[in-house]
């Protein structure tokens, strides 16, 4: 009986050798480590995480859902690395997974193990500890007084009342319609206004010339003594006429060189003589303080006057009006 209970058992335990690779290899493993132990109060570490298992194994990480920010109260989640996948041949995976964690409170922290879920089944990871050192104070060092509360950077806008920053877009869009709307009635008020209002014929220069000469004999300034006004205002006017009749800038030239442009010009080339005459006799008036007979001042006016009515432009009669005329002439011939 001895004899074959010892055969059993060594059938037993050669089966048994037989199927434990295969068990070892199916089995699957969760392993956390951290980069250091010790950390000062605020810094942060990096908790690796480890898994080993079957390839055709479905597994998840519960510590990865994003509504997780904590391992244990003291301890935060900051971020989660990328899954890593290294393939260990033989049917067989490795699964990397970094976490990025801080803490604010000084103490040694027991971390606990990380739960791996996979085939139906939960597989745990061992556990860690953590000493989170709190930051050194030298209470010897001078404290600093606090500091002066500083002014924001301000904009212009930051002076607006909300309601115009929050519609700015609205505004200014209304702006500009009612702007173009105001344009263009005062652009349709102008077309139909100047229409109604008449514009003044220009005075032709011989007309505004003999009016002013008019005015000048009226004044009678040389009647009251004022001879060197009258020769003045006389030489003026002539010197305005010259100007808008033939585009000599008279006002601007000295009695010489009025009198050789105007001989350069064929209209006024005859009645020049005039022109010089008038301009000789002011030259002595306003500058050699001379003083005039009546007579020449009656004749420098008259010279004026000549002068005007010689080199006025000549009217030329419509033909349409003197067929008319020209009928009637005939008519009373016959």
């Amino acid at each position: 009986m001895g004899k074959i209970y010892n055969i059993v058992y060594r059938l037993i335990l050669l089966i048994m050798l037989c199927f434990m690779p295969c068990y070892i290899l199916a089995s699957t493993s969760v392993k956390a480590s951290l980069d250091s132990a010790y950390i000062i109060m605020g810094k942060q570490t990096t908790l690796h995480i480890e898994i080993i298992e079957d390839i055709s194994s479905n597994g998840i990480l519960p510590i990865n859902d994003e509504r997780i920010d904590t391992i244990i109260r003291p301890i935060e989640i900051i971020s989660r690395g990328v899954l890593d996948t290294i393939d260990l041949h033989n049917n067989r995976r490795q699964i990397n997974q970094d976490i990025i964690i801080q803490s604010f409170d000084s103490g040694l922290y027991v971390i606990p193990p990380i739960l791996y879920i996979a085939n139906n089944d939960s597989f745990k990871s061992n556990e860690l500890a953590l000493k989170v050192i709190p930051v050194p104070v030298d209470s010897m060092a001078t404290i600093n007084e606090q500091a002066n509360v500083l002014e924001p950077n301000s904009r212009w806008f930051d002076f607006l009342p909300d309601f115009i920053t929050d519609n700015w877009g609205w505004i200014l869009l209304s702006i500009l319609i009612i702007t173009g709307a105001i344009i263009y009635y005062i652009t349709r008020k102008k077309e139909v206004l100047i229409p109604l209002i008449p514009r003044k014929k220009p005075i032709p220069p011989h007309e505004l010339a003999m009016q002013q000469l008019s005015e000048l004999k009226e004044a009678k300034l040389c009647e009251k003594g004022q001879e060197k006004e009258f020769y003045t205002r006389l030489t003026d006017i002539l010197r305005v006429y010259i100007d808008t009749r033939f585009g000599i800038n008279a006002m601007e030239m000295t009695s010489s060189q009025i009198i050789e442009a105007l001989n350069s010009n064929e209209i006024s080339k005859e009645p020049n003589k005039y022109m010089k005459q008038i301009l000789e006799t002011a030259d002595f008036v306003k500058f050699a303080k001379v003083r005039p007979l009546p007579e020449d001042n009656t004749k420098s006016f008259n010279w004026a006057t000549q002068f005007v009515v010689d080199t006025k432009p000549i009217e030329q009669q419509d033909p349409e009006k003197e067929t008319p005329q020209k009928t009637v002439e005939l008519n009373k011939q016959k």
